[in-house]
Formats: C-alpha cells, structure tokens, sequence
C-alpha cells in the first residue's frame, strides 16, 4: 500500500490547525489512516440506523436523530464517564443553550467497534495526551420534500470546547448541506462539502466558527439524511 499522501496529508493537516485552525481529511486518505476493516466500518455505519429523537429542538424541529457519551481521555486512553446530559452555554448555542440535554447514549457495541477506536486514537494523537473531556455525539439529521434538514439550525457557531473532529458517515439522497468555516468574528474564511464516507473536518474551536446549510432531497420521493460523528475535546 502506497503511503506517501496519507503521510502528507496528516502532516498538512496539523499545519493547518495550527496556521488556519482548520483542517480537512478527504475519505481516502482518513481511512487509510484509520486502518479500519471494510466490514468493522460497514458495522459502525449501520448504527446510525438506530439513534433516538433529538426532543430538545427550541425550533420545534423533528430531523435531528443523535446518540451522545463522555469520555475522560489522559495519555490516549479513553475511559467511558457515566452517562450524563449535553450542556451548552446560550453564548456558544442561542438555539439550544443552558439547558441540559439527555439523549440516548451510544450503545456499547459501537464504542467497542475498531473504527471508533481507530478515530479517538487518531484524535488522541492529533490534539495531544490531554487530560481531556471528550463528548462522541451521533447525528442523523433528515430532510423531507418542503421539509429541509438543518444540520447546525443555531448558525455558525462554536462549540465551546478546545478541538472538534466532524467526520461524514454517509450522505443519502441530498442536495446542499454546505460546511461554512468562519473566524471567531463569524467571518466568513472558507466552505466546501463533505460528500463521502470519512471525509473529515478538525477544527480548533477556540479560533473557528462552523455551521453546515441546510439539506433537502435530491429525489424528494426517496428518504434523504446526512449521518455525522462528531468528537470534542475539551481540556480538562
């Protein structure tokens, strides 16, 4: 196997999330990284298909599915916390701040998959030993014929931690869900689409803001969605 670009491309990435505080990783070259067997990915993809309601929509919005859990990490090992509800203050969520957020945890099998293990060791290696606070949120955001999805319905924000990964599991079906990346200012600083399986955006959260458009179906007859991993850390 050839390894001259995945070697690059990390190298570039941890330029970049040092000089721009953003970085991206095409699908290829982060599942080469990742070393993850095509069956044990094709496993971890299929738990998307079971991720509870999002009820804590301040939209009244009914496309969001997630799954959450909290991790200790200190010299890459992470150890799974008790479960415990998402916070966020309203100054980083407007939409869906101060309040603390239940949602159903990440089942085990999932955690226990090698590629999970793969992207916090990837992660771990990226941002640093820690100790860190880590959060593992499951997205499936939905998007219905007159009824768009909106992956980020608070806006280009922050998430209030120190490092993010968002990695794309799958895109079924869409038009649109555009990542915008902005400086702390909400300055508009770049946008692309991740479109496939492990392309992969980190961002230094104290530097960047980020946002995602909204999504609609390209075939409005068929079901569409945008399924998200997203991983923060925050120092601890």
């Amino acid at each position: 196997m050839h390894h001259g670009p995945t070697i690059a491309s990390l190298d570039d990435a941890r330029l970049s999330l040092a000089d721009r505080g953003h970085a991206r990783l095409p699908s290829r070259d982060m599942l080469e990284l990742l070393r993850v067997r095509p069956t044990d990915w094709a496993a971890f993809a299929r738990s998307w298909d079971n991720l509870g309601p999002d009820l804590y929509m301040a939209d009244g919005g009914r496309y969001r599915r997630r799954r959450h859990a909290v991790f200790a990490c200190e010299d890459g090992v992470f150890t799974r916390k008790p479960h415990q509800p998402h916070y966020q203050s309203r100054d980083y969520n407007p939409l869906n701040g101060d309040v603390q957020r239940w949602f159903d945890p990440v089942a085990a099998e999932t955690i226990a998959n090698p590629a999970c293990a793969a992207i916090f060791a990837f992660c771990a290696g990226l941002f640093g030993a820690g100790p860190w606070h880590v959060e593992m949120h499951q997205f499936r955001i939905e998007a219905r014929s007159g009824a768009p999805g909106r992956p980020t319905p608070e806006g280009m924000h922050r998430d209030g931690v120190d490092r993010v990964l968002v990695m794309l599991i799958e895109r079924r079906n869409l038009r649109e869900g555009v990542t915008r990346i902005g400086d702390a200012t909400g300055q508009p600083i770049g946008e692309f689409t991740l479109t496939d399986p492990g392309d992969t955006v980190l961002i230094d959260d104290r530097r960047i803001r980020h946002g995602v458009t909204e999504i609609a179906p390209a075939d409005p007859a068929l079901p569409a969605w945008r399924d998200a991993l997203v991983v923060t850390f925050a120092e601890d």
